[in-house]
């Protein structure tokens, strides 16, 4: 019998049906994040630390990323194998260049991207953000902002350069600032000394995946096995991460980024979990790591039409839904 379920499983896993067996060698495999270490990577470094990676025969090394780092453009030659993605716009441009990435799987199903505001000014509903002075960066000028011009009448006169440094909007009870919801309202609360409204833009009709998977196109032509594991093994990774025993995976996190504190990532969790980052919408029923067609072009329409895209652009050339939407790890979710 113990011989017969060796052979069970060992089969299973070749059909790619399951984990790979410890019989089997592990597949070398190399992650690049898009930014230093922080809870919003904690998924990948949970299935690392806890094993799930080992148990789909994965030799995961997950590489940083960070100012000095571009990841992606490694994943585009070759030189790594997955790299976290930030959103839609991204694969999108890279579709339009030619670029050999394509998204198989994303694990924010909300973009964490967030307008804050002082409380009590005239600036408490979305609504009333259109006539604050905006703090923004160059590069949501040229993404998002196009589409909150044309969505919510937002004015390119109101704006002013965001520096990633939050002094200003601090300092100036009639303006907004940008940011991302794990982080910046943490920082406004502690140097401020006040918690500020925060307004999720995907709760607004924002509709991007964020925070993806992104594999190149010969990967998964030569290795669907491969991209099929890692998916699955992120997304269960996920799971654990956010409702089981993530110390592991935290200890982990602060080794690569010393400088990260632990207040910064209990906050971080607390507000994936507030908001469904990461376990709603779509991966509900698909799991974690869930994506649709419509949910794409959703997003493709919209930023088409404030001209952040080209309307022609063959979009469905971005993503590959074959490694997403069964189910993976929903068992793993808490039952109330």
């Amino acid at each position: 019998m113990k011989y017969f379920l060796a052979i069970l499983g060992t089969t299973l896993a070749l059909l790619g049906q399951g984990p790979a067996t410890p019989a089997q060698a592990a597949d070398k495999v190399t992650f690049g994040t898009n930014w230093l270490a922080e809870a919003e990577h904690g998924g990948f470094y949970q299935a690392l630390a806890d094993g799930t990676y080992a148990k789909y025969g994965l030799d995961v090394k997950i590489l940083p990323g960070g100012p000095q780092a571009n990841n992606r453009l490694l994943l585009a030659a070759g030189r790594i194998d997955f790299y976290m993605g930030v959103n839609m716009i991204q694969a999108f441009t890279a579709a339009e260049q030619n670029v050999p990435t394509v998204t198989v799987a994303s694990i924010f199903q909300k973009d964490p991207f967030v307008f804050m505001s002082h409380p009590g000014v005239g600036l408490d509903t979305f609504e009333d953000l259109p006539k604050a002075t905006a703090f923004i960066s160059k590069d949501t000028l040229v993404s998002a902002w196009q589409w909150l011009r044309l969505a919510y009448g937002f004015s390119d006169d109101k704006v002013k350069p965001y520096t990633f440094n939050p002094a200003p909007f601090i300092g100036d009870k009639n303006a907004i600032q940008q940011g991302f919801l794990t982080s910046e309202p943490f920082e406004v609360e502690r140097q401020g000394k006040f918690k500020p409204n925060v307004f999720l833009l995907a709760d607004h009709g924002y509709d991007t995946y964020s925070t993806t998977i992104e594999a190149h196109r010969d990967m998964i032509a030569k290795n669907p096995d491969l991209v099929q594991r890692f998916v699955d093994a992120s997304a269960i990774g996920w799971y654990n991460y956010l409702y089981g025993d993530n110390a592991a995976a935290n200890a982990a996190i602060k080794k690569d980024n010393p400088d990260i504190s632990d207040e910064q990532i209990a906050y971080s969790i607390a507000k994936m979990k507030e908001y469904g980052v990461v376990d709603s919408g779509d991966a509900l029923t698909g799991g974690i790591g869930a994506m649709s067609d419509a949910r794409i072009k959703s997003f493709f329409d919209k930023m088409a039409k404030a001209g952040v895209v080209k309307a022609d652009l063959d979009y469905k050339k971005s993503y590959d839904l074959r490694f997403v939407n069964k189910g993976v790890g929903l068992s793993l979710r808490p039952k109330n």
